[in-house]
């Protein structure tokens, strides 16, 4: 059990990096990851997210299944969801405001965050039990968190760097997401004995 936990972490936050491998969560990866403390804000929300709709939906899974009603798993899991990044946002609203107004309109994104759905998806596609299904829920939410706080802080070193005029904005960013991405195929090739 403690050796597959590890796997799961290790695979979630190098090798199987929901943005640098599956490429899901792009939309707030390259939106959020202008200024690294916002970058570190949408990182804890969406790893908050990811653990906590990982347990709940394992739960609303199990329920489903047991009713017969499996095929409307994606629905429940897209409810959950929901209501759950309306709690945060309620939440950093009351209690974090300059975070709430950093992040703008990239956190009721949170909802469609495709990394977020994606992560409660596999748990039921790899089967996990409820601690493997967390485990992979934090540790990707954390994997993220280490994708665009890492790719903020290039951004940050970019303002000062020279490259040509036609990279400038957009360009340069997607560049620099792909040599990062390349990077993390360098986990790619890693076991656990």
């Amino acid at each position: 059990m403690g050796m597959n936990i590890l796997t799961i972490s290790l695979g979630a936050i190098l090798m199987n990096n929901f943005i640098f491998s599956q490429f899901l969560g792009c939309c707030p990866f390259l939106g959020c990851s202008t200024k690294v403390d916002t970058a570190v804000g949408m990182g804890i929300a969406v790893t908050f997210v990811m653990g906590l709709s990982s347990a709940i939906c394992y739960a609303v899974n199990q329920l489903l299944v047991m009713l017969g009603l499996g095929y409307m798993s994606t629905l429940a899991f897209i409810l959950v969801i929901a209501v759950l990044v309306q709690f945060v946002e309620m939440f950093l609203k009351k209690s974090i405001p300059s975070l709430y107004t950093a992040l703008g309109i990239y956190l009721p994104l949170i909802t469609t965050n495709c990394a977020v759905l994606g992560v409660v998806l596999l748990n039921v596609q790899n089967n996990y039990n409820f601690i493997e299904s967390v485990v992979y829920g934090v540790t990707g939410g954390l994997g993220f968190m280490l994708a665009i706080v890492l790719f903020a802080t290039v951004r940050d070193r970019l303002q000062f760097a020279d490259y040509p005029e036609s990279f400038e904005g957009f360009p340069i960013a997607l560049t620099t997401a792909g040599l990062l991405a390349l990077a993390f195929m360098g986990f790619s090739g890693m076991s656990i004995a």
